[in-house]
């Protein structure tokens, strides 16, 4: 006995550009959907209201569309869009004026015109908004040219220390103790670049370009340049001793692991070696770093008392001479707080790093 051919429940709303037709039919199979001389022609086996059978039916719109309708199957029923030839609103579907039987509105998704209107509107303004945000540059645009920035800053700042680092190395092999009373005057102006070229670290973990904290950022910067800038820079006795080499080693020892670690997590690359010796190195690079910064203040409490640089008197009535020493004294307190607080943050970095690996591990 051969199925009997059914028409099926379907369901229409519209907006300007386009009309919905959603067929009550589950379990479709081998449907048949065009549009030929403005008819929609529909027809599909599948479970509808009397069954399992043939269902189809025919729509003559009320005005044109384009005859390439989109339609989409789901487990409970089949969803057709049709655009229309001339984006407006249709006072009904069908060009016969009395509605077929088996179609009704959808009123899940039912507009009138002035809500088809509003809701036109906002989607040109989600276009127009799109369109601007894509001239003005697109969030992958401006983070490529945020990791572009950094890939660039961490890259020239590893060139720098690099520099020093193998600059100092080759001289203490070839000179032997005797590099160490010339490493100011032979390297103090590229570590005066990149330690004024650090200044923008603090910036980018400031204003939120990087993640970093803001206060170990600071810390690092004004206790380096305090040392490069004051204490050895402004004083000719200090350039001249033994404890700048071992100043300048301790500090770019550090960067030339740690910038290029940042360099290639711009580009998202990570080399399982770099990244143990950036979470290591410091852990005797610091505290020795600290101590030669601490047996350079040392050195220069006498220099400064001696010259009277940086000390004042007070103004009448007080009049008492305050030496410059007196603060070298509570830097050195402070000193010690800041690697304190530094080597902290960078022990925590490092149980983060390792500690999430040991996690997956297990």
């Amino acid at each position: 006995m051969e199925n009997q051919v059914l028409t099926p429940h379907v369901y229409w709303a519209q907006r300007h550009r386009e009309l919905y037709l959603r067929v009550e039919l589950s379990d479709v199979q081998n449907p048949a959907i065009s549009i030929t001389e403005n008819v929609l022609h529909f027809k599909a086996q599948g479970h509808g209201a009397k069954g399992d059978n043939v269902y189809e039916f025919h729509l003559e719109f009320l005005d044109l569309v384009k005859p390439e309708p989109v339609y989409k199957l789901t487990q409970r029923q089949v969803n057709i869009t049709v655009q229309k030839k001339v984006s407006q609103w249709w006072e009904r579907l069908t060009k016969q004026e009395k509605r077929p039987l088996f179609l009704a509105p959808d009123f899940d998704r039912w507009l009138d015109e002035s809500d088809a209107e509003m809701e036109l509107r906002a989607k040109e303004e989600e276009r127009l908004n799109k369109l601007r945000i894509e001239s003005q540059g697109s969030p992958e645009t401006l983070t490529s040219l945020k990791k572009g920035y950094l890939f660039m800053y961490n890259l020239v700042q590893f060139l720098g220390f690099s520099w020093i680092f193998v600059n100092m190395t080759v001289r203490f092999f070839i000179l032997g103790k005797e590099s160490f009373y010339d490493t100011f005057h032979t390297l103090a102006d590229m570590m005066y670049f990149c330690q004024m070229l650090s200044v923008v670290e603090t910036i980018n973990a400031a204003i939120g370009v990087t993640k970093s904290p803001v206060i170990p950022c600071l810390i690092q910067l004004l206790g380096r340049n305090f040392i490069l800038f004051i204490i050895f820079g402004t004083m000719e006795e200090m350039q001249n001793k033994a404890v700048v080499f071992f100043v300048f080693y301790s500090w770019s020892a550090v960067e030339v692991f740690r910038y290029p670690f940042y360099m290639l997590s711009c580009i998202d690359m990570d080399w399982k070696v770099l990244t143990w010796l950036r979470y290591t190195v410091w852990i005797p690079l610091y505290p020795l770093g600290c101590l030669a910064e601490a047996v350079s203040v040392i050195q220069s409490i006498p220099v400064f008392n001696e010259t009277g640089r940086f000390s004042f008197t007070l103004p009448y009535p007080v009049k008492i001479k305050v030496r410059f020493s007196f603060f070298l004294q509570i830097y050195l307190i402070i000193l010690f707080l800041g690697l304190y607080i530094n080597f902290r943050h960078l022990y925590k970095q490092r149980r983060r790093c390792f500690g999430q690996k040991k996690k997956k591990i297990h």
